[in-house]
């Protein structure tokens, strides 16, 4: 992102003696990421946070695959996928590569019972049903429709609903997730042509500090497999902590679309970036104010990225035949564009009010299992021209 950040009681400097009020000391953590070269946090415990009881099994969670190798556009209909009680069982991957599994979870329950540690990846959780708050090591966030919420990997969590009826649309992301570098300047803050700032993040706060020792259950996922740890302190056991790195919040309502004379081009709905994949947000906006400006995209070729996009709510201008909650993939390999009759009907338009999640890929997905079963299975047929349709 970065930004510095500081919550609770910290020592006047790092790596220093640091005594509790009735003698004692706190135990110092370093979080960080890509070694020591990354963005980083100090966390200052109750406990050693080291000190684990047992190991009591774990269940293979990789994702089943149908398509490794595929060509063809599919309309997925998210909300198809079958609500769980549990978060993690909940958590449906649909598209997946080597840098990212992309997917849907309807959980019905609060994560209440275990912890949660991705010990793999980058978690971008998009908040389309529900709301309630991320209770995390570094402190809690509230959350409701329309948040991003960006949790790094090795962050211990729970979610905590409010409601039953939750649908989150989710990628992990084995590389870090960052805001992207043309917003940022040198220093690292947000620039002013960007279309969010730092005053936009839902920043950890109502940091929470349990003393307790007992039985408390873990859940980590590690190379596909979710591990189940026992661990003999709360792991919500911080005074405080200060860095750079920590989960946040961001509304994608927040985001300020950048329009122009003619058609914008995706990259200036982006809104967040990694090493393999971007995502995009689009927002309802102003149309192009050329007077002769075809407001629908022009037809394009993926031919060194995959688009994911994840229909939220609104009309969406460019297609056909979409509701929320749907899930369209265009493969690198083959153009896209508006289906029929879109250009035309959003010629003369002034504005749209559509909003979607966008993410591109730079390397190929594979289809799963449970991506299939809620395949349309024509959506590729759904360019051709009405006099084309029967050929």
């Amino acid at each position: 992102m970065p930004i510095y950040h500081k919550v609770g009681q910290v020592p006047s400097k790092r790596h220093t003696i640091f005594k509790k009020p009735n003698g004692g000391y706190y135990y110092e953590q370093v979080f960080g990421t890509e070694g020591f070269s990354g963005m980083s946090s100090i966390l200052y415990h109750t406990h050693r946070p080291t000190q684990i009881k047992a190991i009591l099994g774990q269940i293979d969670a990789s994702p089943k695959i149908a398509v490794d190798k595929n060509i063809l556009s599919r309309k997925l209909k998210g909300w198809d996928v079958d609500p769980k009680d549990d978060y993690l069982e909940a958590r449906t991957p649909l598209l997946v590569n080597s840098d990212c599994h992309i997917g849907i979870a309807m959980p019905r329950n609060s994560v209440k019972d275990y912890f949660y540690k991705n010990a793999d990846a980058d978690e971008m959780l998009f908040i389309h049903r529900g709301n309630g708050t991320l209770r995390t090591m570094l402190g809690n966030i509230p959350f409701e429709y329309g948040d991003y919420l960006i949790i790094p990997r090795g962050m211990i969590y729970q979610l905590d609903f409010e409601t039953s009826d939750n649908c989150i649309f989710y990628v992990d992301s084995f590389s870090p997730i960052y805001t992207p570098k043309r917003y940022r300047n040198y220093f690292g803050q947000m620039q002013e042509h960007a279309p969010f700032c730092e005053r936009d993040y839902k920043l950890p706060g109502e940091l929470e500090t349990h003393d307790e020792t007992g039985d408390f259950h873990m859940k980590i996922r590690k190379q596909g497999v979710i591990h189940e740890v026992v661990y003999a302190t709360h792991p919500f056991d911080v005074v405080g902590w200060d860095g750079y790195n920590f989960p946040y919040g961001f509304s994608i309502h927040n985001f300020e679309p950048i329009t122009g004379r003619v058609h914008q081009p995706p990259p200036v709905h982006q809104t967040f970036e990694t090493s393999s994949f971007v995502v995009c947000s689009f927002c309802p906006r102003l149309y192009d104010y050329h007077p002769e400006a075809v407001p629908a995209p022009y037809n394009h070729s993926n031919i060194d990225s995959e688009e994911v996009l994840y229909y939220v709510d609104g009309d969406f201008m460019s297609r056909n035949d979409i509701k929320p909650g749907y899930i369209t993939l265009h493969p690198g390999g083959i153009p896209h564009g508006p289906q029929p009759g879109a250009m035309e009907r959003s010629l003369g338009k002034k504005e749209t009010h559509e909003l979607a999640v966008m993410v591109d890929t730079f390397r190929p997905l594979m289809v799963t299992e449970a991506a299939l079963k809620i395949d349309d299975g024509d959506y590729y047929k759904s360019w051709l021209a009405p006099e084309l349709a029967g050929v």
